[in-house]
C-alpha cells in the first residue's frame, strides 16, 4: 500500500473540506448527476465490507464524485478503476488521487459503459448516482464479470432488490437479483451522511453473485411482460404483451395458478416454469 494514501489530503468525508475543495474549483453538486458526497466515515467502511475488498482484488467504481471512496479502496485493493462522467470532476480527482498509484479514472457515462472490460471475478463498490443507479446496477450484474457488489443507494432501490414475491417492492428487478445472486441490506444510511443531504434514506447493499447464474431471456422476457402494469392481472398483462389468450389460460392451467393472479406473488422458479408454456416473447429492455 502506498503510505501517502489517504495522508496527502484532509479527510474527504469532511463537510468542511468537501465544500473547501468544491468552492476552490468554483463547483457544486450537480443534481443532474445524482451527486451526494458521504461525509459519514462508518458509512464508506460498510460499503466497502459489503463488497469484500481483498488485497488481490481488483475494484470497479461509479461515480467517485472527490475520491473519498475511491482513495477508502486503493488502502486495501490492488487495483482501482473509477469511472467518471462529470468532466469537471476530473481535475479535483487528480488533485485527491495524485498520490495514488493504484487508481485509473475513466471519463465515461456508466449508463452505457461496457462493464466486460472487467476482469473476470472482479468486485464493483460504489456511491451510485441516485438518478441513474437501478440502470448500472443492472448494467454491472449483467456484465458476468463481478463476483461481489457492495453499492450505496436510494433504501427504496435497496428494498426492490431484496423484495421476496408478495411484498410491496417486489418486482422485474428483485427476480433479476435473485436469478444473478443474493442481495440483502447491511445498513441503512440517512440523509444527514451526505453532502447535500438527498431528500430520502439510502442504504448499503451487499450482492453475492452467483459464479454459475447463465443468462435466461425467455424468463425475463415473461418477467417484464408480467409487470408491465402492476395493477393489473398477470393474464391480462400477458395479452396485451401480444400472447394470444388461449396460450395464457393453457400456460396458467398447466401451473394450477389463478387466472386473477398478479405477478408480484409468483417466485423465479415459477415465472421459470410459465416462460416453458409461453410461446416466445420479444425480448424487453431491463427492469
Amino acid at each position: 500500500m502506498n503510505p501517502a494514501v489517504g495522508g496527502a489530503h484532509p479527510s474527504l468525508t469532511s463537510p468542511r473540506t468537501i465544500r473547501e475543495i468544491l468552492h476552490r474549483h468554483g463547483l457544486a453538486a450537480d443534481k443532474s448527476f445524482g451527486q451526494h458526497f458521504l461525509t459519514d466515515d462508518r458509512v464508506l467502511a460498510s460499503v466497502i465490507e459489503a463488497a469484500g475488498v481483498g488485497p488481490s482484488d481488483e475494484v470497479w467504481e461509479v461515480g467517485p464524485g472527490l475520491g473519498v471512496l475511491t482513495r477508502a479502496l486503493a488502502r486495501v485493493a490492488r487495483r482501482v478503476v473509477s469511472i467518471e462522467l462529470d468532466r469537471r470532476l476530473l481535475d479535483v480527482l487528480t488533485e485527491t488521487l495524485a498520490h495514488v498509484e493504484s487508481v485509473e479514472v475513466v471519463h465515461a457515462d456508466a449508463t452505457t459503459f461496457d462493464f466486460t472490460r472487467a476482469t473476470p471475478g472482479s468486485v464493483f463498490a460504489a456511491n451510485l448516482p441516485y438518478n441513474v443507479g437501478t440502470g448500472i446496477l443492472v448494467r454491472v450484474l449483467e456484465s458476468a464479470r463481478f463476483r461481489r457488489i457492495g453499492v450505496l443507494l436510494q433504501r427504496e432501490v435497496a428494498e426492490r432488490l431484496c423484495a421476496p414475491p408478495g411484498s410491496k417492492t417486489y418486482g422485474a428487478l428483485s427476480l433479476l437479483v435473485a436469478h444473478l445472486g443474493h442481495a440483502r441490506i447491511v445498513r441503512r444510511v440517512p440523509p444527514g451522511c451526505f453532502v447535500p443531504p438527498p431528500t430520502v434514506t439510502s442504504a448499503v447493499v451487499r450482492i453475492d453473485v452467483r459464479p454459475d447464474a447463465l443468462p435466461d431471456p425467455a424468463t425475463f422476457a415473461v418477467v417484464r411482460a408480467g409487470f408491465r402494469h402492476r395493477r393489473k392481472t398477470l393474464a391480462r398483462n400477458l395479452r396485451m404483451a401480444g400472447v394470444p389468450e388461449e396460450a395464457v389460460v393453457a400456460a396458467l392451467t398447466a401451473l394450477s395458478l389463478d387466472p386473477r393472479i398478479r405477478a408480484e406473488a409468483l417466485d423465479l422458479a415459477t415465472f421459470r416454469s410459465l416462460a416453458q408454456h409461453l410461446p416466445p416473447l420479444a425480448p424487453v429492455g431491463p427492469p
